[in-house]
């Protein structure tokens, strides 16, 4: 796939089914669901760490590791749905895409933390807006700004769908933390997985069109 694809998927001529996301996501789990665990365990305990004991510098988890990790997830779920076998390494790939993946993450919070000063709806308009942003950087080797425009353009056509597709999203993690936290091992991966396959499924609709 390239850059064409992604001015076809501007149009909104594509759709995807949020129970299939989620069916999806949690099937990928179930795949790779110790290497996810144990990797999502990794990363809470490192933000853990940062909070209890270098509160000061926990900006240096959230702005230069969160993202590369979490972009983790996504290289991962993309190896499954090709039938490749994973190895826990797979998980740290995203610090191969460092640069791209960081710019991404910085600039897409730094602007809807932005648009939440400047009335809150802006905000979260662009939260659900750049949902793609790090896939399309991966996936495409955009820049993060075009990275973020295709996402925010893509996910515009359908913007409704999407929040109520991040809505869930929210709610499953939400529950996960009130058990103890301890169930943001299984909630994160498959929140991730669950926005790879809606990736996937979109940009797949407009390969098979130019096929």
């Amino acid at each position: 796939m390239n850059k064409k694809h992604l001015d076809q998927l501007t149009a909104g001529n594509y759709d995807f089914d949020i129970e299939a996301a989620f069916r999806k996501g949690w099937d990928t789990f179930r795949k790779v669901g110790i290497y996810s665990v144990s990797f999502a365990l990794l990363i809470i305990s490192v933000q853990f760490l940062f909070m209890m004991y270098a509160p000061e510098y926990l900006f240096v988890f959230s702005l230069f590791l969160a993202g590369p990790l979490f972009a983790g997830f996504y290289l991962v779920a993309n190896k499954v749905s090709q039938g490749e076998p994973i190895q826990y390494p797979d998980f740290f790939r995203g610090f191969g895409y460092y640069i791209p993946v960081i710019l991404v993450w910085i600039v897409g919070q730094f602007l809807t933390v932005i648009g939440v000063f400047a009335l809150v709806l802006p905000g979260i308009y662009l939260l659900v807006a750049y949902m793609f942003g790090i896939l399309i950087s991966l996936f495409f080797g955009l820049d993060f700004w075009n990275s973020l425009e295709y996402s925010r353009k893509i996910i515009h056509r359908q913007w409704f769908k999407f929040f109520t597709f991040g809505f869930f999203l929210a709610l499953i993690n939400i529950a996960g933390a009130l058990l103890f936290g301890i169930g943001l091992v299984i909630s994160i991966p498959v929140t991730y997985y669950a926005i790879y396959h809606v990736f996937e499924s979109i940009t797949g609709q407009v390969a098979v069109e130019n096929d």
